[in-house]
């Protein structure tokens, strides 16, 4: 079995791009049904698909590496050409794929170097797998213990300490373009993570006048009172933009929200009071048109692009320590998988055991009719300890050998001496160490 990965983020798409392949709700779960549901993609065996605002990316374990299989459920689920997103996508097999997810769960891959909310989401790709059924052990292991390393990078080192979210550089943008930012009227477009990320930046940094708008008044409400702001919701939009200072908008709409129209009113009765609004959306939430009305400040994800580097000196010296625990974690993953292998080998051997086992066992009783109950239960019991026995130590032989370099070929050898079945190995990641820990795979995400 193979992993593939297919994808385009910050650092490969512009954002033009990545909004019209981002992808979200129920187009996620309609992709995930795909597989899991059976479908013309009978190379794919398993999907998690994690979309974030900066990148989407799909992960697969499947009998062979076919970028292309993918390139197709990514156009069919985007409705966008595979010519037009092509060029900008990355292509990773095997052990690549492990090498990029771990960066990825680690926040060395994010826009913002160490942003907490990227294990998150990671976690949460995989819930939804777990809830199509488009995952298997492949996948399921994988993901599971790159949210483990994730953890313990964030628990062992200071990447994350030093709030630079997209969220929190939204605000800090926003604050270089208002004179006095503590009595600004800020509004905030969406009650989501992102937006309550930019609320919090925003009280950090002295703001009290705050409203937040969302599609439900309850969404609104219930992010509105953990940080005692006020709440509205979109028929009033255009009224609190127009005593806004600071717009901040950050929605799972699929299309914009304030419209280049809506916003030369806006400006107009505002007598062109100067607006700083910052989308942090993907899509993005302002039509990018909005930028040649005059009086208004709008910045995007691109925008921010520019402002990360001064938030990073800091983060950046704990990189090499989250490096180090990357390649712990990874190791012991590998070494996890080459174990794969043979367990499939055990089992054939057991089963085929305990089949002959049976067999003899029913001749046996046939031929002594005579038997009690007591007796035959004594019988069954003695050639089950006899065949555990024997199975003991060729059982134990396998387990040891799996993270070694030859074990390939043992397997094969194995299979012919005990006349066993072939059967496909579960993986075709390779590594030359064989010296390591093998890990228990997560039985749960915790």
């Amino acid at each position: 079995m193979h992993l593939t990965c297919i994808g385009l983020n910050h650092t490969t798409a512009p954002l033009d791009l990545r909004e019209k392949i981002a992808i979200r709700g129920e187009s996620t779960r309609f992709a995930l049904a795909r597989i899991s549901c059976g479908n013309q993609f009978q190379n794919i065996h398993e999907l998690v698909i994690l979309s974030t605002c900066n990148r989407t990316e799909f992960y697969t374990a499947s009998d062979q590496v076919d970028f292309h299989e993918l390139e197709i459920l990514l156009s069919d689920i985007t409705g966008v050409p595979i010519a037009d997103f092509q060029p900008s996508l990355y292509k990773l097999a095997n052990e690549e794929v492990v090498d990029h997810l771990y960066r990825v769960a680690g926040g060395l891959d994010s826009q913002v170097v160490g942003e907490p909310q990227i294990l998150g989401q990671v976690t949460q790709s995989l819930e939804l797998a777990l809830g199509c059924g488009s995952y298997g052990p492949m996948l399921s292991s994988l993901f599971r213990a790159v949210i483990v390393a994730g953890k313990r990078v964030r628990t062992e080192t200071a990447i994350s300490r030093n709030s630079a979210s997209v969220s929190s550089l939204a605000a800090t943008l926003a604050a270089q373009r208002v004179t006095d930012i503590s009595s600004s009227q800020v509004l905030v477009i969406g009650a989501g993570e992102m937006a309550e990320l930019a609320v919090e930046a925003l009280r950090k940094r002295g703001v009290s006048l705050i409203t937040v708008i969302s599609r439900t008044l309850d969404k609104a409400q219930d992010l509105a009172r953990r940080w005692k702001a006020d709440a509205s919701t979109f028929e009033h939009l255009e009224e609190w933009l127009e005593r806004a200072d600071i717009v901040i908008s950050s929605t799972s709409a699929p299309h914009t929200i304030v419209t280049a129209c809506m916003m030369e009113s806006v400006m107009i009765k505002r007598s062109l009071r100067p607006l700083v609004m910052v989308d942090i959306a993907v899509p993005r939430d302002i039509d990018p048109d909005v930028s040649q009305i005059e009086g208004v400040w709008l910045y995007d994800l691109d925008s921010l692009n520019q402002q990360v580097t001064q938030f990073l000196a800091v983060r950046s010296t704990e990189v090499p320590r989250v490096e180090e625990i990357l390649v712990e974690e990874k190791a012991k993953f590998l070494e996890y998988l080459k174990t794969l292998d043979m367990l499939p080998i055990i089992t054939d051997l057991r089963k085929q055991a305990e089949q002959i086992r049976t067999y003899e066992l029913n001749k046996t009783f046939q031929r002594m009719p005579d038997l009690t109950e007591t007796e035959r239960k004594r019988i069954d019991a003695l050639t089950r300890a006899l065949v555990k026995k024997i199975l003991a130590s060729p059982t134990q032989h396998l387990r040891k050998i799996a993270s070694c370099p030859h074990a390939p070929e043992i397997a094969t050898v194995a299979r012919e001496l005990f006349d066993l079945q072939e059967a496909a190995g579960l993986c075709a990641i390779s590594n030359e160490s064989c010296s390591l820990h093998t890990m228990a795979c997560p039985d749960r995400i915790s």
